[in-house]
């Protein structure tokens, strides 16, 4: 798999006000998979969670009685990660395999993931996870189009989480929830599976065959039709018959990201590279860009690009031509 899927991962966990994240996070940590976890909670937005993991935000570093640690966020968070990593080597906390942040009701996860991936000390030791959302199927799904930090949660996620679904009423939430995201796995948050949400991602061999599935699955039943949401927000997905230049998309993809980053709230892909027996999967957020990933082999027989976006106020024809063009170019002086 390489170094960088040797780092310590760090999964979000995130949420709009009253979604449920203390309940989900308390059932993931009895998993005994995840027993080697340390959890960080913002010390002032909600208290996360209950009497019996933490007593306060303010406190230190507590050791819950599954082995995990709970620490306060203070201040940066790139502090908190390296004096939770230094601590760990001086013998002082038990190791820990994984770091959960539980945000605020209304925090953006994205600059949490900005942090891990880009500041060197943090990306010298971690490497993102999954970003996890709980959207509550009573209050949150009708409040996406009021309250902007609940709809960002969602269309950043790795896994949705649907919490109260027997509170809802009969309209189902998963339809919304997959034309909004159509990249995500969407689960129900009473019936959690602790591995595949915090153990697994895409830098392991299971969480990235979820991921490729996933992925794969959403370019082929509905996300290649673009799905118009409020706010100017719209998915679609891309598909390219022949193989790709990995330098000319890299080029085009860094300067699509640096000029229209904020646009751009999700990107994942599956890409046929020219001379590469085996396809490369793309993942970003807005302008922060994970590692690319290289299979082993392709799933399947298709062995077409697919990259899906979720992007704000940007059609889906201008980006499909700018990369047209950026390979033909590539092309052309190959040839």
């Amino acid at each position: 798999m390489g170094a960088y899927a040797d780092l310590i991962p760090i999964h979000v966990l995130t949420g709009f006000l009253g979604s449920g994240k203390t309940t989900v996070l308390k059932h993931l940590l009895q998993s005994p998979r995840l027993q080697d976890t340390a959890v960080l909670v913002n010390e002032f937005g909600e208290v996360g969670l209950d009497h019996h993991l933490i007593e306060h935000a303010s406190e230190s570093t507590l050791l819950l009685d599954n082995g995990c640690l709970c620490c306060a966020v203070r201040g940066d968070l790139q502090v908190s990660l390296r004096d939770l990593l230094e601590r760990r080597e001086r013998g002082e906390i038990p190791r820990f395999e994984r770091v959960v942040i539980e945000t605020s009701g209304l925090a953006d996860p994205v600059p949490i993931a900005y942090t891990v991936l880009a500041d060197p000390m943090v990306q010298h030791h971690y490497r993102l996870g999954n970003i996890v959302t709980v959207v509550d199927a009573v209050n949150t799904l009708a409040g996406l189009s009021r309250f902007p930090e609940s709809e960002k949660q969602v269309l950043t996620a790795d896994h949705l989480l649907i919490s109260k679904l027997d509170l809802a009423d009969a309209e189902d939430p998963r339809a919304l929830l997959a034309r909004l995201n159509p990249s995500a796995r969407i689960s129900d948050a009473s019936d959690l599976d602790p591995a595949a949400l915090l153990a697994d991602d895409l830098y392991t061999a299971a969480g990235k065959k979820r991921a490729v599935d996933q992925w794969r699955d959403a370019a082929a039943n509905g996300a290649a039709d673009d799905h118009h949401h409020s706010d100017g927000v719209t998915s679609f997905c891309l598909t390219f018959d022949a193989p790709l230049d990995w330098s000319a998309f890299g080029i085009w993809m860094t300067m699509l990201l640096n000029r229209h980053g904020e646009k751009v709230l999700r990107i994942k892909g599956m890409l046929n590279v020219a001379g590469l027996s085996a396809p490369v999967l793309v993942n970003g957020v807005q302008h922060i860009v994970h590692p690319p990933t290289h299979l082993e082999a392709w799933p399947d027989e298709d062995r077409r690009s697919r990259l899906i976006f979720i992007t704000r106020e940007m059609a889906r024809e201008p980006i499909e031509a700018s990369l047209l063009a950026f390979n033909a170019l590539a092309n052309k002086r190959a040839a």
